[in-house]
């Protein structure tokens, strides 16, 4: 029995040598995980992107700013004049709070019996916006203490953080989850289709018939993925759908403009999956391959982990990934109702991954069979 089970053991390893890019996936993936979750995936938000609107402008509302930014939680990106400016920061997404300190702040501080201080929330992501809210809380709770220890026994104003949460106030997990499934779909099913495109025709004999066709490169690229951007806007209506009906998900802005941002990201997520096809030489290597670069999408793309936890160098990963801008323009769409002035950046770079992506795949591919 040994005599026979040794070569057929010496010819496995010899055969899983020979195909490296799936020695090189089953060693790499692993180690991939380790990374990703161990220094990624953060469940504690800290440094959420804060505008301060400072009505008062004094010693007083500086120190309760201050009081804030030293929770770690809050970081403070910018100073705005009015509370419009405030309001198109967070529809932008270029913050995720912001602290309203009001006019008569110090006034309120000296007469008693409280003074309020307004702290709004992005609340689209329900698992941010309660570390933000526990943390007004907590300053204010802090504040008053402090306020009581040197009123040394006499009666001393208690200060008030109002916390209003935005976009989604019941921090319902599915309000979040169900935009981001739009992605998260669309890039499973059309990557992975796309990459055994070109494989799949040389293993079952017809590639032969493609390359003596006066069809060029791009035409032929373009006819692949073609067929599938209808099959994309078809599972993203009927996820909307569900989610609009079964999971009460809000769709608070212009569906034109969010189909035609859609439509850029399917053809960048195609033209990913042809580009795949044209790397590996089997469809087993193409599914593979698929899915080494679906793991990061999920993890990195805030998806389903807040990407401001996570360390800088994941977060530039993260930003090289066109699920991660897509995600932005589900959300900013669908819970937010902003339109193109606050999304063009995300447009732009979807437009970039796309071309990038076509061109990539166009200029990998060779109308030969080696």
């Amino acid at each position: 029995m040994i005599a026979r089970f040794w070569p057929m053991f010496r010819k496995e390893f010899i055969q899983m040598g020979r195909d490296r890019l799936t020695l090189g996936i089953m060693i790499g993936m692993p180690v991939a995980q380790l990374l990703l979750f161990g220094f990624a995936i953060q469940t504690e938000v800290r440094n959420l992107p804060t505008v301060v609107v400072d009505e008062s402008r004094t010693p007083e509302s500086r120190d309760l700013i201050a009081a804030f930014e030293n929770t770690g939680n809050f970081r403070i990106v910018a100073h705005v004049d009015d509370r419009p400016a405030l309001d198109r920061a967070i529809a932008r997404g270029d913050a995720q709070a912001g602290i309203i300190v009001p006019y008569d702040y110090p006034r309120a501080l000296a007469r008693g019996p409280s003074a309020t201080v307004q702290v709004i929330v992005d609340a689209a992501d329900p698992l941010s916006s309660q570390s933000a809210i526990a943390a007004a809380s907590g300053v204010a709770q802090a504040r008053t203490l402090a306020i009581a220890s040197r009123a040394a026994g006499a009666a001393a104003p208690r200060v008030e953080a109002r916390v209003r949460p935005r976009y989604n106030p019941g921090l319902r997990s599915p309000t979040y989850i169900v935009p981001g499934l739009v992605g998260v779909i669309l890039t499973l099913t059309l990557v992975l289709v796309t990459s055994m495109a070109i494989v799949r025709e040389r293993e079952r004999g017809t590639l032969e018939q493609l390359i003596v066709t006066p069809i060029t490169k791009t035409e032929l690229m373009l006819g692949k993925i073609a067929p599938y951007v209808g099959v994309g806007l078809i599972q993203m209506t009927g996820v909307l759908v569900l989610g609009r009906y079964v999971f009460d998900v809000p769709l608070t802005g212009n569906v034109l403009l969010l189909y035609a941002i859609a439509l850029i990201f399917v053809v960048a997520s195609l033209a990913l999956g042809l580009f795949i096809s044209t790397l590996v030489r089997t469809q087993q290597q193409a599914i593979q391959v698929s899915f080494f670069f679906v793991l990061p999408n999920i993890l990195l793309s805030g998806f389903m982990f807040p990407r401001q936890a996570m360390p800088v160098i994941f977060q530039w990963v993260g930003a090289l990934l066109p699920l991660t801008h897509f995600l932005k323009v589900l959300r900013g769409i669908l819970l937010k109702g902003v339109g193109f002035d606050e999304l063009w950046r995300e447009v732009a770079v979807l437009t970039a991954f796309s071309l990038g992506l076509v061109v990539l795949a166009v200029r990998r591919f060779h109308k030969t069979l080696d």
